[in-house]
């Protein structure tokens, strides 16, 4: 049974996670954790990114999709911002690409340069909001083998990492953002 993506309301979402011990990453019960969220994150076609507690684990790690680095991605992101609607077809995604995975992520390093860009959540439901965001964001991380790594981003990369380590510090985007504006998809009624 697939786990569900829990509400703004959930207390679990304003917990600060538990780091997971070095030794453990790479145990079963980890791997568990990782594709369940990796399910939950599949199940949600406006989905990017996904961090523990939003299935219930208040645990410090969060999961990048892969569909993020696919080119049907890129160009209907690009042409909804520039405010066109495009048909959605993320489901096509080149196979050979898979979730980014961190584990007790730490932010290292933000651009002074910050952007308002518009920004959502699952655990937000169907809200949606402009946020202030360093434009460029380093993270040091484990992978799911337990391999210590470091990672730089800018653009839609930078804005997921510090969004989904907000997360693990008890933090939704809307704490943060403003105009926030309910913007309920075509095949969902409130």
């Amino acid at each position: 049974m697939m786990k569900e993506i829990v509400q703004k309301n959930n207390k679990i979402l304003r917990q600060s996670a538990r780091e997971i011990p070095t030794k453990e990453i790479a145990s079963p019960k980890i791997k568990k954790i990782l594709r369940e969220m990796s399910s939950a994150l599949k199940s949600q076609d406006d989905g990017v990114a996904l961090a523990a507690p939003q299935i219930g684990y208040p645990l410090s790690i969060f999961i990048v999709s892969e569909k993020i680095f696919s080119e049907d991605f890129i160009t209907n992101r690009s042409e909804k911002l520039s405010g066109e609607r495009a048909v959605d077809d993320i489901k096509k995604v080149n196979k050979k690409l898979k979730d980014l995975v961190f584990i007790n992520p730490k932010i290292s390093k933000l651009s002074k340069q910050k952007e308002w860009l518009p920004e959502g959540c699952l655990s937000v439901r169907w809200f949606y909001g402009q946020t202030f965001r360093s434009k460029k964001a380093t993270i040091t991380a484990y992978d799911e083998n337990g391999k210590k790594f470091q990672r730089g981003a800018s653009g839609l990369l930078a804005q997921i990492f510090q969004h989904e380590t907000d997360h693990l510090k008890g933090v939704l985007f809307i704490d943060h953002a403003k105009d926030i504006r309910e913007e309920l998809p075509q095949n969902v009624q409130a």
